[in-house]
């Protein structure tokens, strides 16, 4: 089984790099780009095919390891 897991910023949490990737765009002559987050995509591969189990593994991972949720969320994405 494979998952993907995206990590960003909490909405309210300043992003100073997704402002900078927005500049640089601006700059590029992209004036339609407005706000821009940035953020990360892990890949995992898991083996297995409890799909319950995955999901409660991953949700352990993002909250032990992947991700500060302090300031940052989490979406969990499983495929076959």
């Amino acid at each position: 089984m494979k998952a993907r897991v995206f990590v960003t910023l909490k909405t309210g949490v300043l992003d100073p790099q997704g402002k900078a990737i927005g500049h640089a765009l601006n700059g590029l002559g992209f004036d339609a780009v407005g706000e821009v987050r940035q953020g990360k995509v892990i890949d995992i591969e898991l083996a297995g095919s409890d799909e319950a189990k995955a999901r409660g593994d991953l949700k352990a991972m993002c909250e032990k390891l992947l991700a500060n949720t302090v300031i940052e969320k989490y979406e969990i994405e499983l495929k076959g």
